[in-house]
């Protein structure tokens, strides 16, 4: 079997795709790698569909391309669809890369497929590697292009470029010639036409020994993040672990939030973790205009920030039912006495009052309480950290207050300025507000 079509092939069993009857995309640009692909995954027999995107950079020979293609795919009655870029998309590579893309998503919703290949290989992979050298990368740069990344999938990047020429010419397929890819102002071409050259120089095999500095990079990733993964956002393991663990999995979490990151983001908010990591209540810090970090001496998370902070007061005057926000208070006649008394981590109180002349609010500076038990009273601030209330959750809590004097704070205490001392007059409880549609 030629060595081409035994990478594609083990790639598709190592992937379950060789059977499958769904519909799979083939990034079609009509080059030698895009061409030596589609052709062999049609004589796999796979549900194909060739995709092509006109990029509208070179004019006539652009659309001579798409042209070739069409023509392709129609004598072997596969299926063809294109697009063609605005003019004003800018003609760099980033710009090319993220419509080219976007293009291959758009696609794979269009045809509901979860399936797209692209014609990466060796050489790619190797040009790649050399470009986040220059540019200054951490090991994961040293990873390459991924075999498999979400929909994409990527059979020809253990098949080096000249074995794809070979495969191209044995079979009479004839590829579109780009003109661009001579041009050396672009930093791919410079890298493969100038760099891999010289290299040649010092190794004749630099490819393969680039490729092979991956797949240990893929290697070492892999468990560097097995490591970071018992951290599970435990503060006191994160404490014990060595810095290139505690920065691998900040790393980790950034990369799972979507948020992009470098070394130095990375020194900060490791810094900010060990500066914070005996805080009782937590500090928080801002990760993007959307997240930010809550640290304490237990755990490590990300957290959506409150964009939305309710300064909304409602008077409490007589019993009923009072919405505040999405939950419902409400103060009604105690009937019959109870046996025992809710806890204090209930949504639910007894109360003795004769003057029903309350709000409800969320916190603010000064205010004050008088938990059960104390002589006096203190801080609510001081309160919610004795409680361990982390810091991102203080000014979410819906407080039953008279002026600056906290009565209940529901599921943490009641004040012992309404406790029942001989009779319970009124039950109050806060639980979620029902809606109706």
């Amino acid at each position: 079997m030629n060595n081409v079509v035994q990478n594609i092939s083990e790639f598709l069993d190592k992937h379950n795709l060789k059977n499958s009857s769904e519909t799979m995309l083939v990034a079609f640009s009509g080059g030698y790698d895009s061409m030596c692909l589609l052709d062999i995954l049609l004589k796999a027999n796979l549900n194909i569909i060739a995709i092509h995107l006109n990029h509208n950079w070179r004019g006539e020979e652009s659309l001579n391309e798409e042209f070739n293609c069409k023509n392709f795919c129609k004598s072997c009655g596969v299926e063809f669809y294109s697009e063609t870029l605005s003019s004003d998309i800018p003609k760099t590579e980033t710009a090319a890369r993220n419509a080219r893309y976007l293009f291959f998503e758009k696609c794979a919703k269009k045809y509901n497929s979860k399936v797209v290949f692209t014609a990466h290989n060796a050489n790619d992979n190797a040009e790649t590697i050399i470009y986040r050298i220059a540019k200054g990368t951490a090991i994961d740069g040293l990873t390459g292009i991924a075999p498999v990344r979400g929909i994409f999938y990527r059979p020809l990047i253990n098949t080096m470029r000249t074995e794809i020429e070979n495969y191209c010419k044995e079979n009479n397929l004839t590829p579109n010639i780009d003109s661009s890819n001579s041009n050396t102002k672009y930093n791919r071409n410079f890298i493969r036409h100038k760099i891999l050259p010289s290299l040649e120089k010092i190794n004749p095999n630099v490819i393969s020994a680039i490729n092979s500095l991956s797949e240990i990079a893929i290697e070492d990733c892999s468990y560097l993040d097995s490591v970071a993964k018992i951290i599970e956002n435990d503060t006191v393991k994160y404490i014990k672990a060595h810095s290139s663990i505690q920065k691998r999995f900040i790393k980790n979490i950034l990369v799972n939030s979507n948020l992009d990151y470098d070394r130095a983001t990375i020194e900060k908010i490791n810094k900010f973790i060990l500066n914070n990591s005996t805080s009782k209540s937590g500090k928080v810090m801002s990760l993007s205009s959307k997240l930010e970090l809550y640290v304490n001496n237990k755990i490590i998370k990300v957290i959506e920030k409150k964009t939305y902070i309710n300064n909304d007061i409602t008077d409490i005057k007589e019993e009923g039912f009072y919405n505040f926000g999405d939950k419902n208070f409400s103060i009604i006649p105690c009937q019959i006495q109870p046996a025992k008394y809710p806890k204090d981590n209930q949504y639910i109180a007894y109360i003795e009052t004769d003057n029903i002349n309350f709000t409800l609010r969320t916190r603010r500076d000064g205010d004050i309480f008088s938990p059960l038990g104390l002589n006096g009273h203190q801080k609510l601030k001081k309160y919610l950290n004795e409680k361990k209330i982390p810091q991102h959750k203080k000014d979410s809590l819906i407080l039953l207050c008279k002026d600056n004097e906290i009565l209940w704070v529901p599921g943490l205490g009641l004040s012992d300025k309404i406790k029942v001392k001989t009779k319970a007059t009124h039950i109050i409880r806060l639980q979620e507000r029902e809606y109706n549609e």
